[in-house]
């Protein structure tokens, strides 16, 4: 699933829906779309969770409580995103400023607005929203959770001969013993386009084992917080000891030969890892 942020800022409410609209309209030509509305001035926990038909789009409207979270329900934006990842194509975030993911900003958001993700497009109004909007998405990175890339080997066409899905996820630890100083949180960045191929290559040469059947790594990048998943590798095969020395060996593949690079941040440090002897 691709994320994108839409920010306002001075812009009008109604012009921001027709942007929304917009942009739904454009991507729903390309697959299921979920919307996450956030608004920080309803702070009595309400979060409406609405669902159309199949193949319909799926809405979150969210308060907070100062924490980005519904009270009532203990949904955050975070929440809402893996619920709508196994079953959308994409999610428009409404309502945040500084998003982590690519954003559209319209009106005064353009010039204010605190985006840590790619700006994908400044806008006035819907007629600026172009139809390669799904393009420039679509070549950022996605949002994966380990729920949805189970879902996605499920949908293989070789499904039918499976007889075991094996998983592994890594997670930010926080400390390996108790006198270690507390990671907060690790910062990941790849050599673009070589790690995106060595990560297909692995998976394609898994692919050629016989028994298994379909193979996902994905391994986040940018900032991740202490207890956060980090990677996942997900094997669909016929059997589980196939699956199982798949998984292995992907992720063991994944940590040798991908070029991804680790900072690290502890409460007294922080420090890239290739860098420490």
């Amino acid at each position: 699933m691709h994320v994108l942020g839409i920010c306002s800022r001075g812009a009008r409410e109604d012009t921001l829906e027709q942007v929304v609209d917009r942009v739904v309209d454009v991507l729903a030509q390309s697959g299921r779309v979920g919307v996450i509305r956030y608004d920080a001035t309803i702070a009595d926990g309400t979060a409406v969770h609405e669902a159309g038909p199949i193949g319909g789009d799926v809405t979150y409207d969210l308060g907070a409580d100062g924490d980005w979270t519904a009270t009532g329900t203990g949904l955050s934006v975070q929440d809402a995103l893996d619920n709508l990842a196994p079953d959308c194509e994409y999610a428009l975030v409404v309502g945040l400023s500084n998003l982590r993911y690519p954003s559209i900003l319209v009106g005064d958001a353009a010039e204010t607005a605190d985006a840590d993700g790619a700006v994908l497009a400044r806008v006035d109004g819907p007629v600026d929203v172009d139809d390669d909007l799904v393009a420039a998405l679509e070549a950022t990175d996605p949002y994966h959770t380990l729920e949805s890339l189970v879902a996605r080997v499920k949908r293989s066409p070789r499904a039918a001969r499976s007889g075991a899905i094996a998983t592994f996820t890594g997670r930010v630890r926080a400390k390996d013993s108790d006198d270690d100083a507390r990671t907060e949180y690790l910062e990941f960045e790849k050599y673009d386009g070589v790690a995106d191929e060595r990560m297909q290559t692995i998976e394609t040469e898994l692919e050629a084992r016989e028994g298994v059947l379909e193979v996902e790594l994905a391994h986040r990048t940018g900032v991740i917080k202490d207890g956060e998943d980090i990677v996942f590798v997900v094997v669909l095969a016929g059997h589980r000891e196939e699956a199982f020395r798949a998984v292995e060996d992907g992720i063991n593949r994944l940590k040798d030969e991908v070029p991804l690079f680790k900072k690290e941040v502890t409460v007294d440090d922080e420090f890239w890892v290739h860098d420490r002897p």
